[in-house]
């Protein structure tokens, strides 16, 4: 009997310290100075790359910390409606402080998830990054004309270009 109590004891104590690491998130990153124009140039060649490199029309829209456009490409054969999706995945990425993809991954999981779809101003869709400059936000990439997977990949390619 005391072998069983101590096994549950140890047992309950591992899943209360499972249970506090999984909720103990770092907080997400403080704003920083807005994106240059220099550095929203070198995040667009890197987007346009990868993107040129895997022969993908898109549209990349690159904002910055406050949400406003600095930059707009929409690539040959892109869709024009990629247009607003793009920006709207870029604004989603600054204004929430992380990836569109957690969104889209949260509300595929269902359930209360789903109470997420009336936040109003996330976009739910992969393709939206946070361009990070020495640990603070200084604006945001968003592609769209692809998949989310490869929309994402291209972001992820331009954000790549200011470490």
């Amino acid at each position: 009997m005391k072998r069983t109590r101590l096994l549950a004891l140890v047992l309950g104590t591992v899943v209360l310290f499972a249970a506090a690491a999984a909720s103990a998130q770092a907080p997400p990153p403080a704003y920083g100075t807005p994106i240059s124009l220099e550095q929203a140039k070198k995040v667009m060649a890197g987007a346009e790359a990868e993107a040129r490199k895997n022969n993908w029309p898109v549209v990349i829209a690159i904002l910055d910390s406050g949400g406003q456009v600095v930059m707009l490409q929409r690539m040959d054969n892109a869709q024009w409606g990629s247009i607003e999706v793009a920006k709207d995945k870029a604004r989603s990425a600054v204004a929430f402080r992380r990836p569109t993809k957690v969104f889209q991954d949260l509300i595929g999981q269902g359930g209360a998830n789903l109470r997420l779809l009336n936040l109003t101003g996330a976009s739910m869709l992969e393709g939206g990054i946070p361009i990070l400059v020495d640990g603070k936000i200084v604006g945001g990439v968003g592609v769209s004309g692809v998949t989310g997977q490869q929309d994402a990949q291209i972001g992820q390619a331009g954000v790549d270009t200011l470490k």
